[in-house]
């Protein structure tokens, strides 16, 4: 029998839902994950009707319980298990996307999980979600972004924390922290996701690809040099609606 797609992928009007499938094993992020991954976002980047992009989990027990062991650790050593992951650079693909995207979280987010999590521009997520980043705790150091995207988002001490002392994060304290922007009761999750996915989808294309690039390229910028980059992106839209 064949096996079933690690990532489904539905549109409906203006928002494209990808859904991590493996549920048996919460979820693991697999080399095929990997790849099917990869060809959907590509396939919604390059998708004219799609605006705006909801990624979520299947099944009850969580988001993404990070890297499948099973697979990975099958390899001669940790680091050709490693370069398997960057094969393909997943993580320059979210980043490229210029629409808005959407997470949706529940249960276990941990690892890969919370670094896919990261790559999204606004994360719900329901009551009973738990984000751990276990690499330290195992020898390794994050490899899909963790030790980068999760400063940016809860800043610096906090993430030493999360990455050094392997604290594991409640949904009310993410919330705090900023790694999550809504908590929702795990029955609500999926409509509040959609909701703001459709909410997100009604922004001008080219306007949400504006805001995006001037706030991610602006951080590395000085202000002075993310104030020119948003009065040029600003000019821009004007121009193209004169």
């Amino acid at each position: 029998m064949p096996e079933a797609p690690t990532v489904l992928m539905d549109k409906q009007g203006g928002v494209a839902t990808l859904t991590l499938n493996r549920p048996g094993v919460i979820n693991a992020f697999n080399v095929q994950m990997r790849d099917d991954l990869f060809a959907a976002l590509e396939s919604v980047r390059d998708d004219p009707d799609v605006n705006a992009v909801l990624v979520r989990g299947a099944g009850e027990r969580g988001f993404c319980a990070g890297a499948d062991l099973t697979e990975f650790g099958s390899a001669p050593s940790q680091d050709i298990a490693r370069q398997v992951r960057w094969e393909r650079d997943l993580w320059g693909l979210f980043l490229s996307i210029p629409k808005p995207l959407v997470a949706a979280l529940h249960g276990y987010a941990i690892g890969s999980g919370v670094e896919i999590a990261c790559l999204c521009d606004l994360r719900v997520a329901s009551d009973d979600t738990v984000f751990r980043m276990p690499e330290t705790a195992l020898g390794m150091v994050p490899a899909a972004g963790g030790s980068q995207t999760l400063p940016r988002a809860i800043g610096i001490g906090p993430s030493m924390k999360a990455l050094l002392a392997n604290e594991v994060l409640t949904a009310e304290r993410a919330l705090r922290l900023g790694l999550v922007h809504r908590v929702v009761p795990r029955d609500d999750l999926d409509d509040a996701a959609t909701l703001l996915a459709e909410r997100l989808a009604r922004i001008p294309p080219a306007c949400a690809a504006a805001v995006k690039r001037a706030v991610l390229e602006g951080m590395d910028s000085t202000l002075q040099q993310g104030l020119d980059l948003e009065e040029r992106l600003a000019i821009s839209l004007l121009l193209q609606r004169a």
